[in-house]
């Protein structure tokens, strides 16, 4: 039987949880690849832990959170094939975060709060009569 997953599956997938660790950004090889580590822990009856990578720009993403934040990432599920000295295939997975962000998160700093819609006066008639009659 072959396994299918379909492109649509995968491009919105989300894990909700509470950040665990944070590692540091760690740079490999001569072309400067980069990646970054996150590890949330999620809130449900069978807690799991899950290693959330980040690699190049999005590693960067990570700089404004902190271990205890509630948040909600966007992932991308990552599989590759490698074939070992002696010829055999092993795979590994990956899941890697594109996307995170606080959940129940307040307006950012310096933003006022935008007020209940109750809080407006209703906008008055316009006058079609006389279109010489404008208030400026």
């Amino acid at each position: 039987m072959e396994a299918t997953v379909s492109k649509t599956q995968l491009e919105h997938m989300e894990v909700q949880g509470r950040i665990k660790l944070i590692e540091e950004t760690k740079t490999y090889g001569s072309n400067g690849f980069r990646k970054r580590e996150l590890v949330i822990t999620t809130e449900e009856q069978y807690p799991q832990h899950l290693l959330i990578e980040f690699v190049q720009d999005k590693t960067d993403l990570l700089n404004s959170f902190e271990v205890g934040d509630q948040v909600n990432i966007s992932i991308n599920l990552r599989g590759r094939e490698w074939i070992n000295p002696e010829g055999q295939a092993r795979y590994f997975n990956s899941i890697q975060g594109w996307r995170i962000e606080k959940v129940g998160a307040q307006p950012s700093e310096g933003m006022p709060p935008v007020p209940p819609a109750d809080a407006f006066e209703p906008v008055s008639e316009i006058n079609d009569e006389d279109p010489d009659d404008l208030p400026f």
